[in-house]
């Protein structure tokens, strides 16, 4: 099989891990007149880029109940040598197909298989002379020393915990040891990134989980979420929605629906950018988020006692707790009210605010909005 035909199979089987916000989904994926594949990714510095995004091998050892890879699946194993995909990848980035590389792979002995990822991404940086975008996963089972090695080399680094505990982790992938396989590696990376911080280009890290094959609630998602922030210095973490695979033992369980996983989004954002902690997200008693209304309204719902905030007063983190509401409206607000007050809605929405959804939350030069909805309204039912 040639490599084209590789590219091909490898960069398909590659489409479950996500690498960035516009991965995963089929929709995003796009393909040069090779019939390669290249995925559109957004960059820790917020710039999109097309991406190879691609395994080494699609040949596993492990039997991850929800996995397309697993051991037990029949269908055809491709591999490539570290020469052959760094030499593919250099002439698709000489043609400018590509800017950068995410690199994966299926586990045939982690040590070994690690030994062969690095190997690429040392032909890519020395021999290639690429300077760019380098995304590389690091494997379960993966040693101090593959860890050091892949954040010397990449941009990004990222180790897929795919279930919240080690109870959940047991439930779809019984070989794998949560806290040494998983866990240990995310720690190891923090250690060697602060400890290079200021010594070599910025490294981050970055993890997954596959939301709903274990059964687990968000409530362990975002509980683990948080720690993982604290702990471990996360740059961002990804939740891919369980989607059945045939041939797999989950080939029959449910899929998870994508509101499920926006609602863990806007959950993950909340804590990211708006200084929301655990604690402040408003669970079900199931353990899961509402899917009536975003984490955000439900936590202002939930709270009465902080509205209306008068804006042309409030702090940052009191405007940031407005529905409607966002980090750069918020500072565009801060900057502008030195100028002149904030008086009406339309006010609001020049700043690039969700007018109608503040309205409710809100006192503007004193005086609440003429234009008021219950917190449950449709926002097309007032126009500022």
């Amino acid at each position: 099989m040639d490599t084209g035909q590789k590219i091909e199979v490898l960069g398909r089987s590659a489409q479950y891990d996500l690498c960035g916000d516009a991965c995963g989904t089929q929709a995003s994926r796009a393909r040069d007149d090779l019939g390669r594949w290249i995925y559109p990714a957004v960059l820790p510095d917020g710039k999109r880029i097309n991406l190879l995004k691609i395994l080494l091998t699609n040949a596993c050892e492990n039997d991850c109940y929800y996995c397309a890879n697993r051991a037990s699946r029949n269908f055809r194993r491709l591999s490539f040598t570290p020469e052959e995909l760094a030499y593919a990848f250099d002439q698709m980035h000489r043609k400018g197909l590509v800017r950068g590389l995410f690199l994966s792979s299926g586990v045939c002995n982690a040590g070994r298989t690690m030994d062969r990822m690095i190997a690429t991404v040392e032909l890519v940086r020395r021999r290639y002379a690429f300077p760019g975008y380098v995304h590389l996963k690091i494997l379960p089972g993966a040693t101090f020393a593959h860890v050091e090695r892949a954040v010397q080399l990449a941009n990004r680094v990222s180790v897929n915990l795919e279930a919240p505990n080690p109870e959940r982790l047991a439930r779809i992938a019984p070989p794998k040891d949560f806290t040494a396989h998983l866990l240990q590696p995310l720690h190891w990376a923090n250690h060697l990134i602060e400890e290079g911080k200021g010594k070599r280009v910025s490294v981050s890290q970055t993890t997954q989980f596959v939301v709903g094959a274990s059964d687990e609630t968000d409530r362990e998602l975002l509980s683990t979420t948080a720690r993982l922030y604290r702990e471990v210095g996360l740059a961002r973490v990804y939740f891919s929605a369980f989607q059945p695979i045939v041939d797999t033992p989950l080939e029959d369980h449910p899929p998870t629906p994508p509101l499920r996983e926006h609602r863990l989004y806007q959950s993950d954002f909340l804590f990211r950018k708006y200084g929301f902690t655990f604690e402040d997200l408003i669970f079900d008693d199931s353990g899961n988020l509402p899917s009536e209304a975003d984490p955000k309204l439900m936590w202002a719902q939930a709270h009465p006692e902080c509205f209306p905030v008068e804006v042309n007063r409030a702090s940052r983190e009191e405007l940031l707790r407005v529905p409607g509401i966002g980090p750069r409206s918020a500072s565009r607000i801060l900057k502008l009210r030195g100028k002149g007050k904030f008086c009406e809605l339309s006010d609001l929405h020049k700043v690039g605010a969700v007018a109608k959804r503040a309205a409710s939350f809100i006192l503007l030069d004193g005086k609440r909005s003429p234009c008021q909805l219950g917190l449950w309204d449709s926002a097309s039912a007032c126009h500022p």
